[in-house]
């Protein structure tokens, strides 16, 4: 079992569209019972709350409903408990690394990574619906990448 966590800010925008992306790929691969996923926030803003309307909006454009996911915030669990951690951008990698026990320092990654890129996966809240496709788009190719990388036989580093 390979469990999965995707973490953004306040968990409504990025990581719950890489959560339902992954969660899609996962589930066109019939792997759902080998590959858990899950998301989380570092700040406690939207707890309980689903995805920004405009990241359901954007998924159901491309066939995927994330609106069955709600805001949660990462937990000290979650270090111990998941395989891998994807930060969405470098801010809230540097907060899950300054509470991050030591010895799970190597589950932390950059979501872009994935690609070959170490580059911030940009926050849509603020900014129109191009934004959410930009986002979707870069979003799809890391899942994408990660999805492969599990799946080849060098599976335990899926980033670089």
């Amino acid at each position: 079992m390979t469990r999965v966590l995707f973490v953004c800010m306040g968990n409504i925008c990025r990581s719950p569209t890489a959560h339902g992306i992954f969660r899609e790929q996962v589930r066109e691969a019939g792997l759902e019972a080998e590959i858990v996923i899950d998301s989380a926030g570092t700040h406690a803003y939207h707890i309980g709350e689903p995805p920004d309307r405009r990241s359901i909006e954007t998924a159901h454009r491309y066939g995927i409903d994330i609106s069955d996911l709600r805001a949660r915030q990462v937990s000290a669990a979650d270090f111990a408990s998941f395989d891998y951690i994807f930060a969405m951008d470098r801010d809230n990698l540097e907060r899950l690394q300054m509470q991050c026990p030591r010895n799970d320092q190597h589950k932390l990654r950059l979501m872009r990574a994935l690609v070959g890129e170490e580059l911030d996966v940009p926050d849509p809240y603020y900014g129109g619906s191009s934004g959410f496709d930009e986002v979707f788009q870069m979003l799809t190719a890391a899942s994408s990448a990660l999805l492969a990388s599990l799946l080849s036989d060098t599976h335990e580093d899926p980033a670089p």
